[in-house]
């Protein structure tokens, strides 16, 4: 016995009207969603360096924990990878140093952080990211990120 298979218009497949519709209710999809995960981008990076920041505070807190002080502003963050050579030289620097990099991180944006010790204000020390657009001040995400702001 042999199955004879007739074609029909239920196998012909989608319409050209059929298709369009798609492609507009995806437009409608698109302009409604586009913009509100096009910032998402840009808070990951004020995240990121926010959490950069909390390990360069832990990396700090170890390195003067084992050495009695903060490493100065001249020596700067480069001091929690490599032992420092200028005054005051850690008598207990850490071997292998105090950050998980073999350089001194920048932020996501590409920029250096700001370190300073003492920090102003009597703070013990600062740590800044100055943002996406690489300058002191601004808003949203050109806005300063700083250490002791961090909740």
């Amino acid at each position: 016995m042999k199955l004879i298979y007739e074609k029909n218009q239920l196998d012909s497949g989608f319409t050209l009207i059929e298709i369009m519709i798609v492609i507009v209710i995806l437009g409608l999809l698109a302009t409604l969603l586009v913009p509100k995960i096009m910032h998402l981008p840009d808070e990951a990076r004020v995240t990121k360096a926010k959490n950069d920041i909390r390990a360069i505070e832990s990396a700090l807190k170890l390195y003067k924990l084992d050495n009695g002080f903060y490493p100065t502003t001249e020596q700067g963050l480069k001091a929690l990878i490599q032992k420092p050579d200028t005054q005051p030289i850690p008598q207990h620097w850490r071997q292998g140093g105090y950050l998980d990099t073999s350089k001194v991180p920048l932020d996501p944006w590409g920029h250096p952080y700001i370190y300073r010790c003492p920090g102003d204000d009597g703070r013990a020390y600062e740590i800044i990211s100055y943002g996406a657009d690489g300058k002191e001040g601004g808003t949203g995400v050109n806005a300063d990120i700083k250490s002791w702001e961090i909740q």
